[in-house]
């Protein structure tokens, strides 16, 4: 995926407006705690938590969303930390974070997700919590937005499998009319998680 050409549009691919399950699920953030948003694209999530009084760090590898994100950053009057990293290549043990959330970042290979959530738990806090929405594999058949990879999709035993139990604050698969910009419209197969560890 070219997320550069992706971004290249004169509108925000998925709004500017926080995605409903951030809105759902931000009770169980650490408020105003130091908050990693990974693959965060145009900076709609980060933004709203910015404002919301968290020490915001987002992270993507695009340049042309990061460059939209610093304007929708500067455009709230809120300050962002912006690292523009492949995230493949990100040092997990370099910093802990209070919450470490993720929002549509499909394209880990399934050979590589338990290797993925035990680097986002040594970056996590205790106490911290993660929080992660996704699409599950029946969104294939709306496609509404997410990957046409089914193997990138997340079910809840990709977290039960991952997370003690008594680890694991929400975990739930739903149906729900998302209504994110051009990348994210329609009836769509949606998965939230949310560990506090």
């Amino acid at each position: 995926m070219d997320w550069d050409k992706r971004y290249s549009i004169d509108d925000y691919l998925f709004g500017q407006k926080p995605a409903q399950a951030l809105l759902r699920n931000e009770k169980y953030l650490v408020p105003g705690g130091e908050t990693l948003l990974i693959a965060d694209g145009e900076g709609r999530n980060s933004v709203y938590l910015a404002k919301k009084g968290f020490k915001v760090t987002s992270s993507d590898s695009s340049i042309v969303a990061q460059q939209k994100a610093k304007t929708l950053a500067d455009s709230q009057n809120v300050k962002v930390h912006f690292k523009l990293e492949d995230f493949f290549d990100i040092d997990w043990s370099r910093k802990q974070y209070d919450n470490i959330v993720g929002i549509c970042f499909q394209f880990i290979p399934p050979e590589l997700i338990e290797e993925v959530f035990k680097e986002f738990r040594s970056a996590t806090k205790t106490g911290g919590t993660i929080l992660i929405h996704g699409y599950t594999p029946k969104q294939i058949q709306y496609g509404t937005g997410g990957p046409k990879d089914v193997s990138l999709m997340y079910t809840e035993q990709t977290f039960s499998s991952l997370f003690c139990p008594s680890e694991i604050h929400l975990l739930e698969e739903y149906e729900a009319i998302i209504s994110e910009g051009p990348g994210h419209s329609g009836k769509s197969s949606m998965i939230d998680f949310v560990a506090k560890l």
